[in-house]
């Protein structure tokens, strides 16, 4: 298996850990938890600024001394939007699962106290479709760069099956402001329906990178450098979560220039 795929280790509990050291980069950190009904996922780190994302189910949410209450209200991330909740850096948080609940942890360098936690409701989530035919995919920004936050940028992608998404191919590996931003990102794939798969390529431009992997439904995929498109089959959705974060908090890529034809085809 890729060294950029990792595959669930467990069916319950947190059930992926992705670290900055685990893989070997600076900023992002990534967690998916799969809890029963009153199964509780907690955490803290006072160096680092969290969102928590509802992927599937219902939790009550606790970040430092604020009660959330009970969030979340659909069962597959191909249902609605998601409910969402962003924590500052050092301040403990708690789910307690209502009914099974499949949690995402996104993470990032923060010193806190910048921004206080605060839900991200459904109502307040802005939605685009982008790239047309079979290059369509649906975007639900979660924290975009022009939303508060330290360092993450969280996202989240609807590809149709038979298409394409990331692509054309582009690469955020450069701090090359105001051309190139430098980010570290990761992609949680999802496959609906969940027998499914899907293609994704991460490569450079001297080849030095050039892996590509089949995903299936939970796996995730890491990109320290490159370009990543996707490419899903026929009779299969894929949903992606991404994150990303870097030294800069800004999102600017760079086209491959051989395939740039097609953004005026």
């Amino acid at each position: 298996m890729s060294k950029l795929k990792i595959h669930p280790t467990r069916d319950t509990g947190r059930i992926v850990h992705v670290t900055p050291e685990s893989a070997g980069w600076t900023h992002v950190g990534f967690d998916v938890w799969k809890l029963k009904p009153g199964a509780v996922a907690e955490g803290a780190d006072k160096g680092r600024e969290v969102c928590l994302v509802f992927i599937a189910g219902k939790g009550h949410v606790f970040a430092g001394a604020k009660d959330f209450g009970v969030l979340g209200e659909r069962n597959s991330p191909f249902e609605g939007k998601p409910w969402s909740v962003y924590i500052p850096a050092g301040e403990r948080w708690k789910v307690t699962a209502e009914n099974d609940v499949t949690l995402a942890v996104c993470s990032a360098p923060g010193e806190g106290g910048k921004h206080p936690a605060r839900v991200i409701g459904p109502d307040k989530l802005h939605q685009e479709t982008r790239g047309k035919g079979s290059n369509t995919r649906h975007v639900t920004n979660i924290i975009p760069e022009w939303d508060p936050a330290e360092g993450l940028l969280v996202v989240e992608v609807i590809t149709p099956g038979g298409c394409t998404s990331s692509y054309p191919p582009h690469k955020h590996d450069e701090d090359n402001l105001p051309h190139e931003s430098a980010l570290e990102e990761t992609y949680y794939h999802r496959l609906n329906p969940p027998q499914g798969f899907a293609f994704q390529r991460v490569y450079t431009d001297d080849r030095s990178l050039d892996e590509a992997m089949a995903v299936e439904d939970g796996d995730v995929t890491l990109v320290p450098k490159g370009y990543h498109p996707c490419a899903t089959t026929h009779g299969y959705d894929l949903y992606y979560l991404n994150v990303m974060a870097g030294p800069k908090r800004t999102w600017k890529f760079h086209n491959a220039p051989e395939h740039e034809w097609l953004l005026k085809a």
